[in-house]
């Protein structure tokens, strides 16, 4: 049990932040947009992942 406190007591890492950002960016474009780059919003967790690693 003592790996789930550590979980639960360590500071969020960075690209947490980042991804919360990234996502929020996604999630503001309009459909025209996404239309132009090709993207669905079923992707949108994975390219705010890669995003974040960045």
């Amino acid at each position: 049990m003592g790996f789930f406190t550590e979980m639960f007591a360590r500071p969020r890492p960075q690209e947490h932040l980042r991804y919360r950002s990234a996502l929020a960016l996604l999630h503001s474009m309009s459909n025209a947009d996404r239309a132009d780059i090709g993207i669905k919003p079923a992707d949108f967790p994975r390219i705010a992942r890669e995003m974040s690693v960045r």
